[in-house]
């Protein structure tokens, strides 16, 4: 059986950019903003609004203060930054 993903720290790198580690060891420096669409995210486009996210230690999601998450494994399939920084 599959151990279920989660996220155990983040930190917000630039705007939209977080640079996550998951619980099977990965960190990746990944870029949101292409999951930030529909009205729940909307707030999330605001950099300053995007850097009050919160690490759900339940659940093990990223969460802002309107209720939006995104799931761990939606960040993981996102590009690591740092692989293709110029």
């Amino acid at each position: 059986m599959k151990e279920i993903l989660h996220v155990i720290s983040l930190e917000v790198v630039r705007p939209h950019s977080l640079l996550v580690t998951f619980s099977d060891g990965v960190t990746k420096q990944v870029n949101l903003r292409p999951l930030l669409r529909g009205p729940v995210f909307e707030p999330l486009l605001d950099p300053s609004y995007f850097a009050r996210v919160k690490l759900d230690p339940l659940f093990g999601v990223p969460t802002w203060p309107n209720d939006a998450d995104l799931a761990p494994e939606a960040l993981y399939g996102l590009p690591d930054e740092r692989e293709h920084a110029a």
